[in-house]
């Protein structure tokens, strides 16, 4: 038994974490001070005892404590006390021996310094009597117990449904592993035509032990002839085979958290009977410890969906989508950090329900929000502009339904309803809820507005209005049955949002309401109440606005009319999603698969979001947009003409987002790109990431490559020149503030890079900096300026000033040429510093423009082919967080990525295994793609879906350009790399009215390996395609295998890169030195007064001007 002082229950931070052998949990205190005790199965004598220190903050460590024995838990003997002790590394274990001879049934560690602050923290805490004799093995346990205290996703000391979970642990003393198992249940169930299997399983990390040893496990079946089923060959929902060994060679298992499985088990076992349920473990290494958690085993028959080939013209991509995917999250850990957003495509507002009604960041928790009986509850449904946790949401409006007698409790967690996922639909255009008390929720949305239908179990019908806080304003219309407010609500990176306005109207009589206080929100907070009538029903028509309340109200008359019933605008709303959805059709997928494809275009198609009002009608629109471009809330911002779009981080979408958007809707491509263009006609600049202005967050002015590659490939609709003016702006003019432009370009654009003396993270600025010049240098070229595309090639090719020949890496550089890391010092594991949310690792690759270069700086292709191979080859290990100072969600992330550095989890690493392509060496490439995407975007039923962040699309257009089989790599090209297509056929349904079809007659979870391409029934050997290959439409046909083959791998059979030849880029360079003169010291922020003539003397010895210098 476990007892403490204290702990952090909320963020899983519990006691049991210290005695639970996995250094990646802890247990946390908010006190200075602070005790944790054992209560032992026997008293035994303890002379030898360890720490280990936990992920992060080291302050928290503890740094003065006594270690003391009692016999009955009251009375304690100091053993052994300790001061002044410090742990410099994460995850350090220090042991610690004393002398000591009582045998003692209780042991505490009594804390009583840390080293500053007023947290304590502790990741293990071991005892030993000091008998170092090897342990006889043990047996595999399977047990009751508690559930799962570590963990970062899920509510701890829980099961997944309920307060209990089948506990198994054991290990293992052969080199050559163990397995074992054990009886659950005695039943007698016959096996049917459509019998299932499914249950959840919670492999814990014990012992951060890389070789995921508790992820071989699976629910067996033994059946009445003697068989079982994990010889039978049968296979869960993404094709694993079910049995021990083979779930975990599948690597489809996440440890610490819950993961779904499920299985068709009437395909192998059709006809028998089961007679016993086991859990079983068989692991193909050791020595090594397991331990894990099943819960919600179940055998039923379940009616089988039709298959996609079968449904023909009743097909309805939207009813695959499922947006929970990606809620099952923290900050601590991210299957998506996502929330079930139900709006139009690119809609003015989002409609959630939130489980947590007092917060900017995570709207909508799956599983760790459940309140103390492990059961998921809402407690307010709400407007929402949230682009993403870590940005916050804004501009809020809350409503809650209340069955309740009285006046209704405006408490969060006193009016919260609790609900179970099975009563839960979550689609684009439709959300409802059945509570448990028998109320029901509906949400259909418009673009500005939307429809709820609550539906009451009894006569006490009442909607109670609230905020996440007090900045807003509510009024009751009680006679006239109208609610109306405005939101000053926003997050602290919610940079110039504006407020919004809100307009409600009902469908039945407002028989009472009033304004409510004692919350502290007495602006926001009141309720009203209804003569429902027979049926129990209340429809609230509901509007926003940026301009005024009765823009609110305009906006609600235009969208949904009073005569508008709840299934007409929710079948509108179907169909405008169906309309995006259906532009990829695809064959051979399996029903998991379709639900990530289409949930993962939801998911683009959500963002970005308008942020412009119809002024005039439905047949004459008059499009207006209040700006939001100032560094405060603004009650009445000026409204102008014109479309603004909102809500994008450029540093993630411009990769993946903005080129499927150009492929997919070319003509909406160019009006959200006109729509961030606005943006710089309104404030003078393109936000980096606007959430909906200017927010100071991330590297690079990556809008720049997105809207040249958008005009490169044909998209229309937008301003070009405008376009152009302010990525050359981006480009050139030293920012006034750093919520625009580039950081460091005072004298970047003098140096060919960004020092670490100018900014932080300065060696991914640099980078990211090189392929927006190579977007803007080919617009130029597209535009006939031909000095500026002469200007920017040369500087996108200035990477070669960020690689240290002496490391073999890119790192960051001083102004005086020196490097951050000397070759002594320098680990490309480490995270931070210069190297933005990543390593130098995920950095090594960071030049998709030019991978023809790239080669040549490392060498040649072989170097270059050997450098991808020892990134996938070295495990990211979560142990060295750098400037972080202590491990982030991005590094637990990666590390279970399992695919050595890659970290398809974020980013900087997506488009690291198509320049395989580059190096003559395809096959690795699609061997690589194809593994991410059949394992790393599972876990769709229960929350998850994604293996990190989704960013406003991102995450989701990588899945679908991959599983389409090529990728836009060389952004700011109007190419794509070939991949490994997912899919025996897809369909992209053109917009201009053509068909490109993508053929892998042969494809399978086997068949990975390209053998051959044709294009239009004609050979193909290049390993990417132009854009208007296919923009024309057309079919392209792949040879499919189980080996990998020599196709793609001749001399011209790479990508384009702005190198051509063997030489290493040799750009541009300012010669002049630095200089006590400001014309010379290159820093655009430095001047001058000229009166006359200016001269400058090189100094000896310095090279003549050639082609490196100007």
């Amino acid at each position: 038994e476990i007892a403490a002082s204290g702990e952090y229950a909320a963020g899983g931070e519990v006691k049991e974490n210290v005695g639970d052998s996995d250094v990646n949990t802890k247990w946390l205190v908010f006190t200075s001070t602070a005790w944790v005790q054992y209560k032992l199965s026997e008293s035994v004598a303890v002379v030898h005892y360890a720490l280990t220190s936990a992920n992060d903050a080291p302050e928290r460590d503890p740094r003065d404590w006594q270690l003391q024995g009692s016999q009955d838990g009251q009375s304690w003997t100091t053993l052994d006390t300790r001061s002044g002790e410090t742990f410099p590394a994460r995850y350090q274990r220090k042991e610690y021996r004393f002398t000591n001879a009582t045998a003692y049934l209780h042991y505490r560690l009594n804390v009583t310094s840390n080293g500053g602050g007023g947290i304590i923290q502790l990741a293990e805490w071991e005892l030993s009597d000091g008998d170092t004799s090897p342990k006889p093995p043990s047996d595999m346990r399977s047990q009751v117990g508690i559930g799962p205290t570590g963990g970062f996703v899920s509510r701890p000391r829980a099961g997944f449904t309920g307060l209990k979970a089948l506990q198994y642990a054991g290990s293992t003393t052969a080199q050559s592993g163990g397995y074992s198992y054990n009886k659950v249940f005695e039943v007698d169930i016959p096996v049917t035509w459509n019998t299932e299997l499914s249950y959840v399983v919670f492999p814990e990390f014990t012992a951060a032990d890389l070789q995921y040893p508790s992820t071989y496990v699976a629910v067996d079946l033994a059946f009445s002839d003697g068989t079982f089923l994990s010889q039978l060959g049968a296979r869960d929902q993404h094709g694993a085979v079910l049995s021990p060994r083979g779930q975990g060679e599948s690597k489809t298992l996440y440890a610490d958290q819950w993961n779904y499985k499920q299985a068709d088990i009437s395909q192998v076992a059709r006809g028998k009977t089961i007679r016993r349920i086991l859990v079983g473990y068989d692991s193909p290494a050791g020595p090594l410890g397991f331990r894990g958690w099943v819960d919600d085993i179940k055998i039923v028959a379940e009616r089988k969906r039709q298959p996609y080939q079968a449904l023909h013209g009743r097909f309805k991509p939207s009813d695959f989508v499922t947006t929970t995917r990606g809620t099952h999250s923290t900050g601590g850990f991210s299957r998506g950090n996502n929330f079930p957003a139900t709006a139009l495509p690119h809609g003015f507002n989002f409609w959630t329900p939130m489980t947590n009604a007092g917060t900017t960041g995570w709207l909508y928790e799956y599983h760790r929000a459940n309140n103390p009986a492990n059961v998921p509850q809402i407690q307010a449904f709400a407007a929402s502009h949230e682009p993403s946790p870590w940005m916050g949401d804004r501009q809020t409006f809350q409503v809650m339904p209340s069955a309740a007698d009285g006046i209704p409790n405006a408490s969060r967690t006193a009016r919260a309803l609790p609900f179970r996922h099975a009563n839960e639909v979550a689609q684009p255009h439709y959300y409802s809820v059945g509570f448990d008390n028998g109320l029901k929720t509906e949400i259909a949305p418009t673009d500005h507005a939307a429809m709820f239908r609550f539906t009451f179990p009894g006569d006490n019908t009442k909607l109670l209005f609230d905020n996440v806080n007090n900045n807003g304003g509510l009024t009751l219309d009680v006679p006239n049955g109208v609610v109306t407010g405005f939101s000053d609500v926003r997050s602290g990176l919610s940079t110039g949002a504006t407020r919004m306005y809100y307009y409600a109207v009902f469908d039945k009589p407002v028989t009472d309401g009033a304004k409510l206080a004692g919350q502290g929100r007495d602006n926001v907070l009141g309720y009203v109440a209804f003569n429902a009538g027979a049926d129990r029903t209340v429809q609230m028509r509901i509007a926003s606005s940026l301009i005024s309340v009765e823009q609110a109200r305009h906006n609600l008359e235009l969208e949904i009319a009073a005569t508008d019933s709840f299934e007409v605008v929710k079948r509108r709303a179907q169909q405008a999603w169906d309309a995006k959805l259906t532009v990829v059709e695809v064959e051979g997928a399996s029903e998991d698969q379709l639900v990530t494809l289409y949930s993962s275009l939801y998911r683009l198609f959500l963002y970005p979001n308008s942020g412009f009002e119809n002024v005039g009608t439905n047949a004459v629109p008059v499009f207006k947009h209040a700006v939001q471009s100032a560094t405060t809330t603004v009650p009445n911002p000026p409204v102008v003409d014109g479309k603004v779009y909102v809500n994008n981080g450029f540093w993630d979408t411009y990769r993946t987002t903005w080129p499927a958007y150009s492929l997919l809707t070319p003509s909406m491509a160019g009006e959200m790109a006109d729509g961030f263009v606005q943006q710089y006609k309104d404030g003078g600049w393109v936000a980096r990431w606007s959430s909906p202005g200017y927010a100071d967050l991330m590297v690079g002015t990556s809008s720049d490559v997105a809207f040249a590659d958008a005009y490169l490939k044909g998209a229309n609709g937008f301003d070009i020149q405008a376009a152009y003016d302010a990525a050359v702006k981006n480009a050139t003019v030293t920012p006034p503030t750093g919520n625009v432009g580039r950081k460091g370009l005072s004298t970047s654009q003098f140096l060919g890079y960004t020092s670490m003396q100018s900014t932080g993270e300065a060696m991914s600025w640099a980078m990211d900096g090189y392929i927006n010049d190579f977007g803007i240098a080919n617009m130029a070229k597209a535009l006939g300026r031909t000095e500026e595309y002469e200007y920017f090639l040369n500087r996108a090719q200035n990477y070669v000033h960020m690689f240290d020949p002496a490391t073999g890496f890119f790192q960051g550089r001083n102004a005086d040429g020196s490097w951050r890391q000397k070759p002594a010092n320098f680990d490309p594991r480490v995270w931070g510093f210069d190297y933005t949310e990543t390593n130098a690792w995920n950095m090594a690759f960071h030049v998709p423009q030019d991978g023809q270069g790239l080669a040549n700086l490392y060498g040649g292709k072989d170097k270059l082919a050997a450098k991808l191979d020892s990134f996938f080859a070295t495990p990211e290990t979560a142990t060295f967080p750098g400037s972080y100072g202590g491990i982030i969600h991005e590094m637990r992330e990666a590390r279970d990525i399992r695919m050595g550095q890659y970290g398809h989890s974020n980013q900087p690493s997506h488009h690291i295994p198509y320049m395989y392509n580059n190096v003559g060496q395809p096959w690795k490439a699609q061997e690589k793609v194809r593994e991410a995407l059949s394992r790393l975007y599972l876990g769709s039923e229960i929350g998850q879906g994604y293996p990190g962040d989704e960013d406003n699309g991102e995450m989701s257009a990588w899945y679908v350009f991959s599983a389409l089989g090529f990728y836009p790599l060389q952004m700011g090209s109007p190419s794509y790399a070939i991949g490994s297509p997912l899919f025996t056929k897809a369909t992209i349904h053109l917009e201009n009215g053509r068909d490109l079809v993508i053929k892998a007659p042969n494809n399978s979870a086997r068949n990975v390996y390209v053998q051959d391409v044709r294009v239009n029934g004609k050979r193909y050997d290049k390993t990417y395609l132009p854009h208007d290959v296919l923009s024309r439409g057309g079919v392209i046909e792949f040879g499919m295998g189980p080996r990998p083959s020599r196709w793609g791998s001749g001399k011209d059979a790479a990508p384009p890169s702005i190198t051509k030849g063997d030489a290493t880029p040799t750009p541009l360079r300012d010669m002049t030195l630095d200089a006590a003169n400001p014309l010379f010291d290159n820093n655009s922020n430095t001047q001058s007064a000229i009166t006359g003539s200016v001269a400058y003397r090189f100094p000896a010895g310095q090279p003549k001007i050639g082609r490196e210098h100007v």
